[in-house]
């Protein structure tokens, strides 16, 4: 199944790569050399500081689109605990309600299909989209496929926001067990 994505959210998404180039352009020489940058990247933050204006602005979303280009999680995590930033928070948050919106999405599609066949659709149903949240995060399998489940039988936003809950726990746990890692 192919994930589609919506003109409203790769906008967001070009919007915070913007905010983060911004936010880089803004940085010092002493910071800019501790930056866990490609020398590309940092060269175009160096030209972001020569222009003022709107060749400015058209200097920043380059710089966006030169970042795309490389993993920016460690110029997140740089930017989280040199400058206090909530750009890779909001990442995180957002990433939450996309995968939200995935496995719930997965979960109408196989609603469907049970109906159409005649079925009654059951709560431990099988998707690719929540076994692959299920393999990479550490979250409850079965609390999430049965909260899953009563949202889609229902709509009962209740459910869609446990279910946001229970994503984001999981996904706040394995970010925070990476970093633990990592020391």
């Amino acid at each position: 199944m192919s994930e589609y994505i919506s003109r409203s959210a790769q906008k967001r998404r070009f919007k915070d790569e913007g905010d983060v180039a911004e936010e880089l352009s803004l940085l010092t020489d002493k910071d800019l050399k501790l930056l866990p940058a490609s020398q590309l990247v940092k060269d175009e933050i160096i030209r972001c500081r020569t222009v003022k204006g709107g060749a400015r602005k058209r200097q920043v979303k380059y710089l966006a689109k030169v970042m795309r280009e490389d993993p920016v999680e460690e110029i997140l995590a740089f930017l989280a605990d040199r400058k206090g930033s909530q750009v890779k928070v909001n990442k995180l948050q957002r990433e939450v309600e996309r995968l939200r919106d995935v496995i719930i999405n997965e979960a109408i599609e196989e609603q469907q299909s049970a109906l159409q066949a005649g079925l009654v659709w059951e709560p431990n149903w099988q998707g690719p989209e929540i076994d692959a949240a299920v393999r990479r995060y550490p979250l409850d399998e079965n609390d999430l496929r049965s909260t899953v489940h009563q949202y889609v039988k229902t709509r009962i936003q209740t459910y869609y926001r446990e279910a946001f809950r229970i994503l984001k726990a999981a996904v706040e746990k394995a970010e925070m067990l990476r970093k633990k890692n990592e020391l």
